[in-house]
């Protein structure tokens, strides 16, 4: 595991525990900086990391204070407070 890797689990960690605590503007920066360590470094983010974070707006996503999920036939849809949607498939 890289240096890039490991800094991108704590901000995850330091994301998730920011959100929820209540402060999503800390989340969000949390957020920034790991999409930014990720490009500079060309790594792709964890996939945990990617479902809970918002495409649109960087917010890191709690399902029922910032996030609503939804179940549709073969998909799940989180959709972000900003209303920013992502639809991921199940079995």
């Amino acid at each position: 595991m890289s240096v890039a890797d490991e800094r991108i689990e704590r901000l995850a960690e330091l994301a998730r525990g920011a959100a929820t605590d209540g402060d999503a503007d800390l989340a969000r920066s949390y957020v920034r900086r790991a999409r930014r360590i990720a490009e500079r470094n060309r790594t792709e983010l964890p996939t945990r990391f990617k479902r809970f974070s918002c495409d649109r707006c960087d917010a890191y996503l709690v399902p029922g204070r910032t996030a609503r999920v939804r179940t549709r036939a073969g998909h799940v849809v989180v959709t972000c407070a900003c209303g920013g949607q992502a639809r991921y498939p199940y079995r």
